[in-house]
């Protein structure tokens, strides 16, 4: 291959993405995410098909999906929140696994009911979650629209789960 004296730009990455989309706290509590999956041994691979063209991400662990991270808005990118989803991979990780009350309070108030858009095809499932039963549950069971520092605290929790769940399963 002929060299043209031309340099290649490295791929932005998430955090570059943030810092372009998102201010303030959003800003903030988004790359401190970013700085903690990466700190857990998490792959970040840009999306595809629906979310081409999206500032979105499948963030994964051992070649298992964890979450999914949209930075900005679903319709174009730009300014705009944030939004994490998790990934249950047809597991059950999360159905019974003891949290405190604080933890689980926070999960429930951002549980995904079904609203057939982007990826569902279905109108949701019940789902047992940290002990109690939900109807119409997306497939991604959790959404978390930009989260504060607590919210981030419990989103922390439930990756270490679902890192342990791929761990063992290994």
């Amino acid at each position: 291959m002929k060299n043209t004296g031309e340099k290649t730009m490295p791929e932005q990455t998430i955090e570059d993405y943030i810092s372009e989309v998102l201010t303030g706290m959003h800003e903030k509590n988004a790359l401190e995410f970013a700085a903690y999956l990466r700190r857990s041994d998490m792959l970040f691979e840009r999306g595809g098909g629906y979310w081409e063209g999206k500032l979105y991400w499948c963030i994964k662990y051992k070649n298992e999906y964890v979450c999914y991270i949209l930075v900005g808005s679903e319709e174009k990118p730009g300014p705009g929140p944030w939004t994490i989803w998790s990934d249950d991979s047809g597991s059950n990780w999360y159905e019974d696994f003891p949290l405190d009350e604080q933890t689980k309070e926070i999960a429930w108030e951002n549980i995904d009911f079904c609203g057939n858009g982007g990826c569902c095809s279905n109108r949701g499932t019940r789902k047992t979650i940290f002990g109690k039963e939900f109807n119409n549950v997306c497939r991604t069971t959790f959404r978390f629209t930009n989260p504060d520092a607590k919210t981030l605290e419990c989103i922390k929790k439930m990756m270490e789960m679902r890192k342990n769940n791929i761990i063992s399963n290994i």
